[in-house]
């Protein structure tokens, strides 16, 4: 990171004061510095020791550094949406709603959706750039009841936040490359031997991690351009080699609409998977702590990842149906990229070498996943709401997130040993559930300080009416899992919704563990729950939270530890 003897437009104050009197931020205007130079203010002192929610508009450089340029944001995106998703999500959609028609035209909704959530995330990520996400975002907008969006983001970001679906995935094509038929046990025991390995370099070897991060996304990236280009190929000079889909599709195009199920609660259900498919556009507002030029290239990277993923996903379905049949499709599952390439290339190279390049694949998904969300618990963690918040803040002993990392690996391999048969789209779907609800607190959030807060730079804005579809559409997937189904009983269709329970239990969860924790016992005891600001041995500020006896004296702002 270059010096500069003066602070960038992205180090810039990127809160100007309301003209009241009332107001307690210092004054800058549009064209004022940042008196805070990452350069020149000691580690983990960029805040001044201050973490209130609005001096979190400064930008912060995290005792990890700034590692990440243009190229490594972009990729963070990348290999966040294209991991499993691209390869294994199409067979589960197609044997929902029926047909090949009504599953691109999810592809091509589901790009539409996406970009509404990039705006809301750009506009968000540009006038707040520090690591945590949506956690810095819905702290700024809902700080009554106090500390209850926090918690929630906590429970939610802990429990919910692992990534054991392409460890599974990973493990599956690893097997299906050693010609073995998969078992879920070798399968676990591959995706738990990826899960840890990723961990400990992430925790012990911080830059070279993110270098294998960034070969592996762009190896992906390769892979998709790949299969596209082959399956042209074999429309062109192979359809009569006994290629049934590509026969298929070029001879009868009404073929693509039959067996289409037009049914709302199945085809929400089917959004929602491919929803989750494009989930990882605003990976980066996690770690921009650690972004070069955070402002512009959250811009820049979002942007460009948004159009290469929805270009690619559409691109590599098309060449899953130019190739495979429908009815193999439905019957493949997650595995039909593997079928894919063996109906191509034959049992040898298709069987062997594709299936485990596309286990890569996966493994750079985990890889991006497990670095931001580590980031993500490591702002939670700073935030005092977890338990050994100082172990789980501090970056040492190897100058990255361990204890976050730790963090993020125990639920993670919790749910791959949990003995289930067809766990990956049952894991998929209670992710994202409770995830709608974040969405329309953000997104209305968003609308909210558009006129309460006008003070706020915004360096991207958001379309409002985008804003509002984008509300609309996550209250529809909330409630489209409790519409009736065709030949379902009510015993079947609750068994079938049973991830919308289980998603709503873990938010009442959060709330349960918000009123015990910050209302009752206080109450109980006497006292009131007070923050505190400290500085741990690597630098890293954290905040403490302290039960103070009602009628005491005021506890101490700030500490070293």
């Amino acid at each position: 990171m270059a010096s500069s003897s003066s602070p960038t437009a992205d180090q810039e104050p990127l809160l100007r004061r309301a003209h009241s009197p009332s107001s307690s931020i210092s004054s800058y205007d549009s064209t004022s510095k940042s008196p805070i130079d990452e350069e020149e203010v000691p580690l983990g002192q960029s805040n001044l020791l201050d973490r209130s929610v609005e001096n979190d508009i400064l930008p912060e450089t995290a005792v990890l550094g700034r590692n990440l340029g243009w190229s490594s944001a972009y990729i963070l995106i990348m290999s966040r949406v294209i991991g499993s998703g691209i390869f294994a999500t199409p067979g589960s959609i197609v044997q929902s709603v029926g047909s090949i028609g009504i599953t691109l035209l999810l592809w091509v909704a589901g790009a539409l959706i996406a970009w509404l959530g990039l705006a809301i995330s750009l506009e968000y990520g540009c006038m707040l750039p520090r690591s945590g996400g949506e956690k810095v975002y819905l702290e700024f907008v809902y700080r009554r009841p106090r500390f209850l969006a926090s918690i929630l983001i906590a429970v939610r970001s802990v429990l919910l936040g692992f990534t054991a679906s392409n460890c599974i995935v990973f493990g599956e094509y690893v097997l299906y490359a050693l010609k073995r038929e998969p078992s879920q046990f070798e399968g676990k025991l591959l995706g738990l031997g990826l899960l840890t390995t990723v961990v400990i370099m992430h925790s012990c070897f911080l830059k070279t991690g993110i270098l294998i991060q960034n070969v592996l996304g762009w190896v992906k990236i390769a892979l998709a351009i790949f299969m596209v280009f082959t399956s042209i190929f074999v429309v062109l000079f192979r359809s009569n080699e006994g290629i049934e889909g590509a026969s298929q599709i070029k001879t009868n195009s009404s073929y693509i609409w039959e067996g289409s199920v037009w049914n709302w609660g199945i085809i929400s259900t089917a959004m929602f998977k491919v929803s989750y498919s494009y989930a990882g556009l605003s990976n980066v507002n996690s770690v921009l702590n650690e972004v070069k030029n955070p402002v512009k290239t959250l811009k820049s990277a979002a942007t460009t990842a948004l159009i290469t993923s929805c270009a690619l996903y559409l691109l590599v379905n098309v060449a899953y149906f130019l190739v495979v049949p429908i009815e193999d499709i439905k019957d493949s599952g997650e595995l039909i990229a593997a079928l894919f390439f063996e109906r191509v290339f034959g049992t040898d190279v298709g069987r062997v070498l594709l299936p485990l390049a596309i286990a890569t694949s996966a493994a750079g998904n985990v890889m991006v996943v497990t670095f931001s969300h580590a980031r993500v618990v490591q702002e939670i963690a700073r935030q005092g709401f977890l338990p050994f918040s100082q172990f789980i803040s501090s970056s040492k002993p190897f100058g990255a997130p361990m204890g976050a990392l730790i963090t993020h690996y125990i639920p993670s391999f919790l749910v791959i040993i949990i003995p289930a048969g067809n766990i990956y789209s049952f894991i998929m779907d209670v992710e994202g559930y409770p995830g709608q609800f974040f969405s329309i607190a953000s997104s209305a959030g968003l609308i909210w300080l558009r006129f309460k807060r006008p003070d706020l730079r915004r360096p991207y804005r958001a379309f409002l009416p985008a804003v509002g579809f984008q509300i609309a559409h996550s209250i529809s997937v909330i409630f489209a899992p409790f519409i009736p189904r065709e030949g379902l009983n009510w015993r079947q269709h609750l068994s079938a919704v049973s991830y919308a329970f289980v998603g709503t239990a873990i938010l009442l969860f959060g709330v349960l563990y918000w009123y015990v924790w910050t209302v009752w016992l206080p109450r109980r005891n006497g006292c009131t729950l007070e923050e505190t600001v400290a500085t741990l041995d690597d630098g890293t500020t954290v905040t403490q939270l302290v039960h103070i006896p009602i009628g005491s004296k005021p506890v101490p702002t700030t500490y070293d530890e």
